[in-house]
């Protein structure tokens, strides 16, 4: 984000999106969870597992909108469901046995897009949040926009989310989205 800095007398403005599992996309589970079907078996990391589910059309919305508002050294955080990964498992195959494999080194049980250090700093919107530069001198206040600043310490994790897709949702929205999945 420090590149904002160096683009004085510039038009380019650099910011950042953030968003969790994006479905159907190469490191998303569901393909994996989709091609192992006939198996009888899938691969369950950690039953309490969680995730946040973003469709390829919010993450392009997400993009327009940090096009269209972004001052520079801005994230956007898109408000999503969550999931946890044995219902993921469940809407795919339910007749499946959960074979557990355990986390693999750097893997997060639960995905945490805004920390409670960054919580001085976000703004809520109605679709999505905003986190400000830490950098005091960028004008923060103009940065705002209709904002409502969220509590000190509020943490936005997949397991705590208040929102959650349900297994019918994620099999509505595969059967929908067979196409872009491939031959699973």
């Amino acid at each position: 984000m420090s590149g904002n800095a160096y683009a004085g007398g510039h038009d380019t403005r650099f910011a950042v999106v953030r968003y969790g599992n994006v479905m159907g996309s190469r490191g998303s589970v569901i393909p994996l969870f989709l091609s192992l079907v006939s198996q009888g078996k899938l691969p369950i990391t950690d039953p309490q597992m969680t995730r946040f589910m973003v469709s390829l059309d919010q993450c392009v919305d997400l993009v327009c909108q940090a096009f269209e508002d972004t001052e520079g050294g801005e994230i956007y955080v898109r408000k999503i469901p969550s999931m946890k990964v044995t219902d993921i498992a469940r809407a795919i195959d339910p007749a499946a046995e959960h074979h557990i494999i355990g986390i693999r080194p750097g893997e997060k049980l639960h995905e945490q897009m805004i920390s409670a250090e960054d919580s001085c700093l976000t703004y809520e919107y109605d679709n999505y949040y905003k986190i400000l530069p830490a950098i005091d001198n960028w004008g923060n206040e103009n940065r705002v926009k209709g904002g409502r600043k969220v509590p000190p310490g509020f943490v936005y994790a997949s397991n705590t989310n208040a929102e959650w897709m349900s297994v019918e949702a994620l099999r509505t929205w595969i059967d929908a989205n067979r196409g872009m999945l491939g031959n699973v």
